[in-house]
């Protein structure tokens, strides 16, 4: 068995993060975009006598994006809402987090990598084939990504058992999932999809920035977009509130951000007002920008509660857990919180007026920490530090006599939570 630390490795559509497994390492060691910079087919061309050279001819995260500036680099993204779509590419951005970023060998490693939910399983297989017959490692283990999610939240002070059921919120750059988990099973049919998460609130406030800030640079507008809504966005109990506040005393909520023509090198200021706040309303309002989905992301995290099996339905709504980067605003967790406790109200209500015996009324409870954004690394590495990590894994010799098709199955951490 390898003595060396696993190496956790969790792909999402816009940033991968990597590094060793450590129960008392909060944070990967790498956070980088994921994105490829290869050769443009004209600059390929170009190098046709170069036969091979091109393979080994790319960039990756921050880097690729840097050298697609020039245009002789063209930019993919690999994944896209979280699934793998070129495994070409995906290959080779694998090699240069381990080899250039991880600097490890993956033959001395054990690897845990993770998974969307209703990762099709030809797509774990894949996985399982380059890494074992591309690098070579002696052990694999391909964690759901809402599991992994649930461990992170033990670290919380509001959590006092350890307990794989629960109902995950896990909103990244790309999508945003509502997965119920129940004794670290993943409820498949109950799993909800949200078509909205961080790039979309991104280009909702870029487009109100637009609409009011003409000074802004066209090339920037995206970045600008995207830092102001990291910096100031939050999410407020009652919208028509804000706006009066708002406009009440302007010069106390208006925020100012200052940036850089990154051509002429002039600064330019942009005024923050209402984007600040109704850039993550849409997760609770959608039809503000967009009209074909119109649910709010209460009603998805209710309703996908109330279609698990009944058995279970307390102890997902007890566990609520929050996971990715965009359920980070501030008092996300508080409106999710309350909003979900009123719908839970309002129907025992209903149903005790209904009925001679009176229903307990039911326990609601939306954990927060201060793992949330790398919840899923923070997860794996927690999972993948315990001694019972190496027997759940699939080894290179279980691989060498079934192939790939060993990967479609998973083991669930069983004895970890005991």
């Amino acid at each position: 068995m390898s003595k060396l630390p696993p190496v956790v490795l969790d792909n999402g559509t816009g940033y991968t993060k990597m590094g060793f497994a450590d129960a008392d390492n909060f944070k990967p060691q790498y956070i980088i975009p994921s994105c490829i910079g290869t050769k443009s087919s004209a600059s390929v061309t170009s190098q046709r006598s170069l036969q091979g050279v091109e393979d080994l001819d790319f960039y990756i995260g921050d880097e690729a994006k840097a050298q697609s500036l020039g245009g002789k680099y063209g930019l993919n993204w690999p994944i896209r809402h979280g699934q793998v779509e070129n495994w070409d590419h995906m290959e080779r951005y694998w090699e240069q987090c381990i080899f250039k970023y991880l600097r490890a060998e993956p033959e001395d490693h054990y690897f845990l990598m993770t998974e969307p939910p209703l990762n099709t399983p030809e797509n774990r297989e894949y996985t399982a084939e380059i890494m074992f017959e591309s690098f070579n490692v002696p052990g694999l283990y391909i964690a759901v990504q809402a599991v992994l999610a649930l461990a992170a939240s033990w670290t919380s002070k509001q959590v006092n058992e350890r307990t794989l059921t629960g109902t995950v919120v896990d909103s990244g750059d790309g999508v945003t999932h509502v997965i119920p988990v129940a004794e670290g099973y993943v409820i498949g049919s109950c799993i909800k999809h949200i078509p909205i998460a961080g790039r979309d609130i991104t280009y909702f406030v870029q487009q109100f920035l637009r609409d009011r800030e003409s000074h802004i640079p066209p090339e920037q507008a995206m970045e600008v977009a995207k830092k102001i809504k990291e910096t100031y966005s939050y999410v407020c109990p009652d919208i028509v509130k804000e706006f009066a506040k708002y406009d009440a005393e302007p010069s106390k909520w208006v925020k100012q951000y200052d940036g850089v023509h990154s051509v002429t090198k002039k600064p330019f200021s942009v005024d923050v007002g209402y984007e600040r706040f109704l850039g993550p309303e849409i997760f609770f309002h959608p039809e503000f920008s967009s009209a074909d989905y119109q649910t709010s992301i209460s009603e998805v995290v209710d309703g996908c509660v109330q279609n698990s099996p009944i058995d279970c339905r307390r102890g997902l709504y007890k566990n609520i857990v929050l996971s990715g980067g965009s359920t980070m605003f501030k008092d996300f967790g508080r409106r999710l919180h309350r909003d979900v406790k009123k719908r839970c109200e309002a129907r025992t209500a209903y149903n005790n007026s209904l009925s001679q015996h009176q229903a307990k009324p039911t326990e609601v409870n939306v954990i927060t920490h201060h793992m949330q954004r790398y919840a899923v690394w923070f997860g794996g590495s927690l999972l993948a530090s315990t001694p019972e990590f190496y027997s759940v894994c699939h080894s290179k010799a279980d691989y060498d006599e079934h192939g790939p098709s060993i990967c479609r199955h998973n083991a669930v951490f069983g004895s970890v939570t005991s």
